[in-house]
């Protein structure tokens, strides 16, 4: 993950809070603080040493805060595309934040936390805004008794992994997964979005759209999901891929093969149990190779999706990408002319974290990855709250011109939006 950072500028979680109430530098820089002395890795930095890499907490400089004013609503999404495409600098700290105040909303804040990804996921990111907020109250009401008490450090993401993926069974099953998912990418040769213009990893940077299904439309989603007998990942996953095999119906007529990549949640798999108060980066990943043929459905897409992943998590294939990211992480900045997937989707789904803390109230929260990197994907990272869809799609410049991912997320929702209108069986020659 520091390789990513620190060469591509790649795979730091940006994490989006909307906050109704007088939010202020002094209180914010205090909750801060509280959290840094709480969790262990955000009191720590990366180091060199003997040609590899350490946490060390001697040195560590604190969470920095920088406070904006923006006057339109909207402005908070320049601001986390600033953040996506700055280095974390690691020798110092392993977390940013910025508090964004809205001029013509004087009631309402954004709270931006960029962190290092060796040190947190998507989930825990999430759940540390909550904490954050929790603290802000308490700091308003009096009520916050320090020194807060600091949790006990997890040990390495290793050692939490089953017992067989640190022996040689894992070396092997490792190495066989890289094979079979070489042999794959060979044999399907799937389509991507590929690159308008190419550029060198260090002349890349990383975008944003943001998107978001009302609660009413959120709703329709779920519940055809439900009747359609899928998850509302695979759904997603599906409406990725059929927005881009879209691009190319007019111009093939034959099926199109296209490959997802979608995250998956590591804590219910793991024993014992990991805390949610925890941050750690307990991820994974899978690969998945689909065939679109001009009549194929919607959810038929969906539900292969859904028995795709169910098939790797009941195997315990959910643990190979881990053994294998190393790997995968090397090859893809050693051949960065090499697109990884046609999509990626990464869903936190249902956000259960507080609405109100005292004075303040959670209005929104979503995350996203930086990927600049990733050239020629399509991206997406999902969160609902309170009963809202928040989309962010990322994209990497120049492989993907902001005209083609404008498009590309048009098409999306309105796919959305059709399925939600009961034409369950939408095809690619329908789109």
């Amino acid at each position: 993950m520091e390789k990513l950072n620190s060469r591509a500028k790649t795979w730091n979680i940006v994490t989006i809070s909307r906050i109704k109430g007088i939010l202020n530098e002094k209180i914010m820089r205090q909750a801060l603080d509280t959290i840094q002395c709480r969790h262990p890795r955000l009191n720590s930095r990366i180091i060199r040493f003997q040609n590899s890499l350490y946490f060390q907490t001697e040195g560590t400089t604190k969470i920095p805060l920088r406070v904006v004013n923006k006057f339109d609503d909207q402005q908070w999404q320049e601001v986390v595309q600033e953040e996506m495409n700055l280095v974390i600098d690691s020798s110092k700290c392993l977390m940013r934040s910025v508090l964004v105040h809205i001029q013509s909303h004087s009631q309402i804040n954004y709270l931006i936390t960029t962190g290092h990804h060796a040190v947190g996921d998507g989930l825990s990111s999430i759940q540390l805004h909550s904490e954050i907020l929790t603290y802000c109250q308490q700091i308003i009401s009096g009520n916050l008794i320090t020194p807060v008490a600091s949790l006990v450090p997890l040990p390495p993401v290793e050692e939490l992994l089953p017992a067989w993926t640190n022996k040689f069974t894992g070396k092997i099953s490792s190495t066989l997964f890289l094979l079979q998912l070489g042999l794959q990418k060979i044999w399907y040769r799937p389509k991507t979005l590929g690159f308008e213009k190419y550029a060198p990893i260090d002349q890349r940077s990383c975008h944003l759209i943001h998107k978001q299904l009302d609660s009413e439309l959120t709703q329709k989603f779920v519940n055809c999901c439900h009747h359609e007998n899928t998850t509302i990942n695979s759904a997603l996953c599906a409406a990725m891929m059929f927005t881009v095999a879209s691009k190319f119906t007019k111009k093939e007529k034959k099926s199109i093969r296209v490959n997802c990549l979608s995250y998956l949640d590591l804590r219910r798999y793991l024993e014992p149990k990991i805390s949610d108060e925890h941050m750690a980066v307990l991820a994974s990943s899978t690969m998945g190779f689909y065939s679109i043929q001009n009549n194929t459905t919607f959810w038929d897409l969906a539900r292969k999706v859904q028995q795709n992943i169910a098939a790797i998590t009941k195997h315990s294939d959910i643990f190979k990408m881990i053994l294998a990211a190393k790997h995968l992480i090397d090859f893809s900045l050693n051949y960065p002319r090499q697109v990884a997937a046609t999509v990626s989707v990464s869903n936190a789904g249902r956000v259960n974290v507080p609405k109100i803390y005292g004075e303040f109230e959670l209005e929104e929260i979503s995350f996203l990855g930086s990927h600049a990197l990733y050239a020629g994907m399509f991206i997406t990272h999902a969160s609902t709250f309170q009963g809202k869809m928040l989309l962010n799609f990322v994209f990497s410049e120049p492989s993907i011109s902001q005209n083609t991912m404008e498009e590309l997320v048009n098409n999306f929702m309105l796919l959305i939006w059709h399925i939600c209108q009961f034409k369950n069986e939408k095809s690619l020659t329908t789109v």
